[in-house]
């Protein structure tokens, strides 16, 4: 398909808004170089007459996808049908050794100790992230953290979506000459992108990408002020944490725990998170996630640069390591949501 001429209505809005494919990633509005577009309510909106420079459509990734070709750029090579959670290295199971970390931290706390691992090593000067929203409890928002009190302020996981490209924006706007980026599989698709035009403002500074394993998103209108706040009349700002394992998990100030059943909470999926084939950001430097570890994460190392920036953070002592083999359940786990995942969409 040939998108470099299109504007953004004959491709991006006919094709991607307008089918709800969007995964409101917001990168098409940061890389636009006419300010053609903003971010209104989770999707781009055209506020003045675009220009067609056709640079939207390729970086979008849900136009114009493919897998085969990203995979070439990214690895110099094809996934093989028996690698089933995509390309990688090597797998361990990871936990950070700072204890202010694991207090705040979702499973493990890997990514926020690699984060600050970079920062403190000057491998980098600033993460794109998603940080707490101060007047909506809970909501998540970009985040740009250049020092590792702001890394560990946004440990943890929000179940809402959250632009982290936005973040990213920030970070070039302000010339910072070296960033890492963490987010969903969706945006991960859309740095790579960005990187195969490309598109050197954004891609000269990116030294690595961190991916979670996600299953979906859910909306912040539906789960959290419709079903927590109105149907189980609980206040979001009693609530101290929230994780998934096999349901979802709400902690609360008062050290009870709540779960609400997976079944219940899927309603409020966000439309996008259905086409999705990628659970564990197979294009990712380094993949992420909880797979019914208590207090590990799960990590897959992809790429030559996440195996080396991980393995001299594990030297450092930033991170402590053990082996896959100790929690078979979790890879079993990892191949099952893998698999469910390639039958929403498919392959190319």
């Amino acid at each position: 398909m040939q998108s470099q001429k299109l504007g953004f209505e004959e491709s991006l809005g006919k094709d991607v808004v307008r089918t709800s494919q969007c995964v409101s990633c917001a990168t098409c509005v940061v890389v636009c170089p006419f300010n053609c577009l903003e971010y209104d309510e989770g999707e781009p909106r055209l506020v003045k007459k675009c220009e067609n420079c056709g640079i939207c459509p390729r970086v979008c990734p849900k136009y114009d996808w493919s897998w085969s070709k990203t995979e070439e750029f990214v690895f110099g090579r094809q996934r093989k049908e028996e690698e089933e959670y995509g390309i990688c290295r090597s797998l361990v199971l990871a936990q950070a050794t700072d204890a202010k970390i694991l207090k705040l931290c979702q499973d493990g706390g890997v990514a926020t100790a690699l984060f600050t691992y970079a920062l403190q090593a000057g491998l980098i000067e600033g993460v794109a992230l998603s940080g707490l929203n101060a007047e909506k409890p809970l909501r998540p928002m970009p985040k740009l953290a250049t020092t590792p009190e702001e890394v560990l302020a946004a440990a943890g996981t929000r179940y809402a979506y959250s632009p982290n490209m936005l973040a990213l924006r920030e970070g070039v706007n302000q010339k910072i000459k070296s960033l890492a980026f963490v987010g969903t599989p969706c945006q991960i698709h859309a740095i790579r992108k960005i990187q195969m035009f490309p598109l050197k403002k954004y891609s000269n500074p990116l030294q690595f990408v961190v991916g979670l394993m996600c299953t979906e998103s859910f909306s912040y209108e539906g789960l959290f002020e419709k079903h927590i706040k109105g149907k189980m009349n609980i206040n979001l700002n009693d609530i101290t944490k929230m994780n998934i394992k096999g349901k979802i998990l709400v902690s609360l100030k008062t050290g009870d725990t709540i779960g609400i059943p997976l079944s219940e909470a899927k309603q409020y999926t966000r439309a996008s998170c259905h086409l999705c084939n990628d659970f564990s950001a197979e294009l990712s430097d380094i993949s992420a996630g909880g797979l019914g570890l208590n207090g590990w994460t799960f990590v897959i190392l992809r790429t030559e640069m996440g195996e080396k920036i991980f393995n001299d953070a594990v030297e450092a002592g930033a991170l402590r390591t053990r082996s896959v083999d100790e929690e078979p359940f979790a890879r079993t786990l990892l191949t099952k949501l893998s698999k469910k995942k390639w039958k929403n969409f498919p392959r190319n």
